[in-house]
């Protein structure tokens, strides 16, 4: 501790006109009490005044300079040390100091750079406002093909110096993704897969700058997907699995590189992956298994990759996907149902997928998870039979295979996802199909649950679904004991408000099944109608200019059915539809001209 004291107060009085020797006595004196201590020796020589003496002895002349930029470097390993580092105006001859040719000197200089700017805001900032980012990636390009011991060690400290010089910083990366940092690192990655410190530092980097958008316009011009997949297939530790994985699935996200990664063989790996951990209750491989049926998903996001991986239904990776589906895992239950879910976006996938029985596995997978299901597999299982019931020509045989009847079983679900999906499948499966929607549309717990359902105001998508679906049963039966089970359940007054919906196909959907109600059972619906308001609301998007023409019409055609009942002809006499009406007999959409012109006369002779 003498000693220290004695190197600190020499070094305040000798640094300006001191001999090199009692320099680096001076200096060996500091490194060895931070080797010992880094902490306490840090405070004191922060207390001392040193710092500020540093600044004039970083000159590329001395030959202490490398010693110098190493105790920095040293410091600033602690948190409390990195301002005062700024502070004591060490960056601009640091920064400076980099354009220097001793490696020993760059190397010092390298780690104190990064390690002021680990965590530390006002680091980074002096650093950029130096401009050493640009001459570390000037550095990073130069030796990049160099692969002697010295040359590597080099390269992983001016990665890791870039790495924590931007780590979280949109403005930082996007400011070295402008200096074309990222084909560099790729080559990098290649030419030095078998030095482990640097493939690290790459990846670490690659993980910090992959999240940004216009990062992945700049890796698909790359071959990172080939080098990625090539280090992948070496790796045997989870935790470098791991590392490679952060760094695909943000990457994935990209189309065009999703399909440079299925050429590259990803899938390949990622099927080998399942199959070594499905099996295993070890923590490691459970991780595993989790992040590769997750990736192997997220690359059947894809239009192109998903289509290269169904291969008209033949392709080994489509069948193993499936095989997924029966397995005691929910993990792979749930991302085979997914993928089935990505790989039903097409009507040809659809429609082989149907005929080749996928789903009977789909029905029997959601009777795994009817009790005490999983809320996830329910969802994705849910989700691919929508998907699935989207071409005209699968829905009648869904239906035959019970899927409407599979389906139901979740009527009692309270978790909004699954109720969300469960919805969509059975509007899909009813559409233009009179006899299933007549079926399920006089099934009075569907409807009460979707009437229970319509009120779901903190679940938008729920209370939307459960409007439409409601209207689809009408729309798609025409059936009068549809309307009056739905009129019993008190469903009226949601196919009213669902009228004054903000989207148009809603509006739409809401009048033309009113329409149909007032047409086929006005006698029985007449009260709910009245209370519900219909005629001031048809008057309100009637008298609307920003309404769409097919809304107009089809509110007319709906004014024309009302007037069939005494007591709302009463209220469309009070309401002064006629002049309304009149006015859009010169709508520039001829049809609603026409439709106002018999609504008119319909009108004038009720009246």
């Amino acid at each position: 501790a003498d000693n220290l004291s004695e190197a600190l107060k020499k070094l305040k009085i000798t640094s300006t006109d001191s001999t090199a020797d009692s320099l680096e006595g001076c200096l060996d004196c500091l490194l060895q009490a931070l080797a010992q201590n880094n902490m306490e020796t840090s405070e004191k020589i922060q207390k001392s005044g040193v710092l500020q003496v540093f600044a004039s002895l970083l000159t590329p002349q001395s030959s202490c300079t490398a010693k110098v930029a190493n105790i920095i470097a040293e410091v600033a390993r602690n948190e409390f040390m990195r301002n005062p580092c700024v502070d004591a105006g060490l960056i601009p001859p640091l920064v400076q100091l980099l354009n220097c040719k001793d490696q020993e000197v760059l190397l010092q200089t390298g780690r104190a750079l990064g390690n002021i700017c680990y965590d530390s805001h006002e680091g980074r900032n002096a650093v950029d406002h130096a401009g050493g980012a640009h001459i570390v990636v000037d550095h990073l390009r130069s030796l990049c093909n160099k692969t002697d011991p010295a040359s590597e060690k080099l390269l992983t400290v001016f990665c890791g110096m870039l790495m924590n010089y931007s780590n979280e910083n949109d403005t930082l990366q996007s400011q070295l993704i402008n200096m074309g940092v990222i084909p560099t690192l790729v080559k990098l990655l290649g030419i030095h897969c078998q030095n482990a410190a640097l493939t690290e530092m790459c990846l670490v980097a690659f993980g910090n700058l992959a999240e940004l958008e216009s990062s992945k316009e700049q890796f698909a011009y790359t071959n990172i997907a080939e080098e990625l997949v090539k280090l992948f297939k070496k790796q045997i530790e989870h935790d470098k699995k791991e590392m490679i994985f952060e760094v695909l699935a943000p990457l994935a996200e990209n189309d065009v590189i999703k399909l440079q990664l299925v050429e590259a063989g990803l899938v390949e790996c990622l099927l080998e992956i399942v199959q070594k951990t499905v099996d295993s209750d070890k923590e490691d491989d459970i991780a595993e298994l989790k992040t590769a049926s997750d990736l192997m998903v997220l690359l059947l996001l894809g239009d192109e990759s998903m289509q290269k991986l169904f291969e008209g239904g033949k392709g080994s990776v489509f069948q193993r996907v499936l095989s997924w589906i029966p397995s005691n895992s929910h993990q792979l239950q749930l991302a085979g149902a997914l993928a089935i879910a990505n790989f039903a976006r097409n009507d040809g996938n659809c429609i082989h997928m149907v005929d080749n029985g996928i789903v009977q596995k789909l029905m029997d997978l959601l009777d795994r998870h009817v009790e005490d299901g999983n809320v996830t597999v329910q969802h994705a299982a849910l989700s691919a039979l929508r998907n699935l019931a989207i071409p005209v020509v699968n829905k009648a045989k869904m239906l035959s295979a019970g899927v409407a009847e599979a389906v139901l079983k979740f009527l009692r679900s309270e978790m909004p996802p699954v109720q969300f999906k469960l919805l969509g499948t059975l509007r899909m499966l009813i559409d233009a199909q009179a006899e299933a929607a007549e079926q399920l549309g006089k099934n009075v717990k569907l409807v009460e649950r979707l009437v229970e359902w319509c009120e779901a105001k903190d679940h938008a998508g729920v209370m939307g679904e459960s409007n439409r679906l409601l209207s689809a049963l009408i729309r798609h039966s025409k059936s009068k004991d549809v309307i009056r089970t739905i009129v019993q359940s008190g469903g009226i007054k949601h196919l009213v408000t669902m009228a004054t919906s903000e989207h148009v196909i809603m509006q739409n959907e809401a009048l033309v099944a009113l329409a149909l109600i007032a047409a086929l059972e006005l006698v029985t619906a007449e009260k709910d109608l009245e209370n519900a308001q219909l005629v001031q609301i048809l008057h309100r998007l009637l008298s609307d200019d920003r309404s769409a023409p097919e809304i107009k019409y089809n509110s007319m055609v709906l004014i024309c059915a009302l007037i069939g009942s005494e007591p709302l002809q009463k209220e469309v006499q009070n309401m002064a539809f006629l002049e309304v009406i009149s006015k859009l007999r010169s709508h520039e959409n001829k049809t609603v001209a026409q439709q106002a012109s018999l609504t008119e006369q319909r009108l004038a002779v009720e009246s």
